[in-house]
């Protein structure tokens, strides 16, 4: 690491964060195969390297645990190499409520911009790795390099975008409607990974699917089987299977 970037790292590295082993990381943003989906494209090898400094440290999360809970001081976003997440707030009666789920590719974190600090809970669903990127250099590369100024917009923006679809979702849906949209969701997201788009394992429950959708637990096991005789999808415990994409986009037309 060239002399500027640790000073820099000294200089405006959180006290909250732990300092990473000394060691070189194998996979780096140019090589990593998320790096399409995580980082503005065009950037330039010197660009690159520079967004590379940004990267802090690599965090595991094991299953079960928190990447950040609500109230903890905001420090840094964080980009999921692996592994899958949700959110989750805690309602006025102390219930939880998932607020969304997270794959590679995506950055979380985003919420305590504003307020200083995270507004709800980060859990893996299973073992995950994320790259830990604090704020104030995001900030700092952001001014310097348009394009990641631009790229932080864009995720903004996305997830305002995503705030108001969910909204739609619990407000205007019906619940045959929201399992379906949720799934082709899922879909189009691993599609983007190079993943198939029709064939997957679900990494969440289905009482955490129906927190998310506003559906009781009953309610999703019994949409699961109607869509299975229907012949649009098939289930096997977590993995599921689209066999009819259209029969599928066609309840959210009926």
């Amino acid at each position: 690491m060239h002399t500027a970037t640790v000073a820099r790292l000294s200089l405006h590295t959180p006290a909250t964060l732990p300092l990473p082993a000394a060691r070189k990381f194998e996979i780096t943003c140019s090589n990593c195969n998320l790096r399409e989906l995580c980082l503005p494209k065009g950037l330039g090898e010197e660009d690159i390297a520079r967004v590379e400094s940004v990267v802090y440290a690599r965090r595991r999360v094991r299953r079960g645990e928190a990447l950040f809970n609500a109230g903890d001081p905001f420090s840094a976003v964080y980009a999921i190499r692996s592994g899958f997440l949700k959110t989750t707030v805690l309602n006025d009666d102390g219930r939880e409520q998932v607020t969304g789920f997270y794959m590679g590719g995506e950055l979380l974190g985003m919420d305590g911009i504003g307020t200083g600090s995270y507004n709800g809970n980060a859990v893996a669903l299973e073992d995950c790795e994320v790259c830990v990127l604090p704020f104030s250099l995001v900030e700092e590369l952001g001014r310097e390099i348009p394009a990641m100024q631009r790229h932080l917009h864009c995720v903004l923006s996305r997830e305002i975008v995503r705030d108001h679809g969910v909204m739609m979702l619990l407000g205007s849906m019906r619940a045959e409607e929201r399992l379906a949209a949720f799934l082709l969701n899922l879909s189009k997201r691993f599609t983007r990974r190079g993943y198939s788009p029709s064939n997957f394992h679900l990494r969440m429950t289905r009482e955490e699917i129906g927190s998310y959708l506003g559906l009781k637990l009953e309610t999703v096991s019994r949409l699961f089987s109607r869509f299975q005789d229907d012949g649009v999808i098939e289930v096997q415990q977590k993995h599921v299977q689209i066999l009819d994409i259209a029969g599928l986009e066609a309840v959210l037309g009926d």
